[in-house]
């Protein structure tokens, strides 16, 4: 939802309003919760996972739930355009193969990075940005926050997988996070985040919205807080990489970035 919110945020002059609230419906409504159905019902976790402690296990019927919504989706997207609902087929494909028995992408740590990144940063942000704005194909190419939202991601998704190592090993799969190591996942998160704070710098400057800077960063105070310090806590005692403190990141970082970008909305279309 973050990159959701960014991408609108960014948008060089007026929304289209029921464009914007119908990709809020298609990506949030029916697109990640059938990736993430999708995803439960091929990997059929035993251990904590997603937000839920204790997750029951998966039937067929998710799985025919998934393809509806899928299907749902990718015929609804054609109402925002064509190109947008391409983008969103390709999304369902990278994620169906991220998830796949017989593809799983996800056994790969730079593939399965790789593909979350791009698809959840960089593919979603052009997508919200494109489909949502009032002026559609014509808006200049966004490259800089379109990376930046790349980096977001990178520097998050890590972290959700920090204290599944066990559970990803017995399942035959490698996340980026196992290869770092636990102390090396907090590490890269932090460089990622540094990166993308660094780029987002480059970007208001060039829009001359530097207080949209100074104010991002101030919405950002809890999440570097609480980060620090669990990775301190992480770097004395590696289980405290654990799901509560996992989850609690989640709703931290998640509403501090979701508020954030949705002020900077406010401001921008006020303004």
């Amino acid at each position: 939802m973050p990159v959701y919110w960014f991408a609108l945020s960014c948008v060089p002059g007026p929304i289209h309003p029921a464009r914007a609230i119908l990709i809020f419906v298609l990506l949030h409504g029916l697109l990640y919760p059938s990736s993430n159905g999708y995803n439960s019902y091929m990997d059929r976790d035993e251990g904590s996972i997603g937000g839920v402690a204790k997750p029951m296990q998966p039937t067929r019927q998710l799985f025919y739930v998934t393809v509806w919504m899928d299907a749902a989706a990718f015929l609804l997207a054609f109402l925002v355009s064509g190109w947008f609902a391409l983008a969103l087929l390709f999304y369902i494909i990278c994620s169906r193969a991220y998830s796949n028995r017989y593809i799983r992408l996800k056994r790969f740590p730079i593939w399965g990075y790789v593909t979350v990144v791009l698809n959840q940063g960089t593919l979603v942000f052009c997508m919200v940005y494109y489909g949502a704005a009032a002026a559609g194909a014509s808006l200049p190419a966004p490259w800089l926050p379109a990376i930046a939202a790349a980096f977001l991601i990178g520097g998050f998704y890590p972290i959700t997988q920090v204290y599944q190592h066990a559970a990803d090993a017995a399942d035959g799969v490698t996340t980026i996070s196992m290869l770092l190591g636990k102390r090396g996942t907090f590490i890269y998160c932090a460089a990622m985040y540094l990166a993308a704070f660094g780029l987002l710098f480059v970007y208001y400057q060039q829009q001359q919205q530097l207080w949209d800077f100074v104010l991002l960063q101030l919405f950002f105070i809890p999440v570097i807080f609480f980060f620090i310090r669990w990775f301190l806590q992480v770097w004395k005692d590696g289980s405290a990489a654990d799901f509560k403190r996992t989850m609690q990141m989640n709703v931290i970082a998640g509403t501090s970035t979701n508020l954030a970008f949705i002020v900077l909305l406010i401001i921008h279309q006020i303004g």
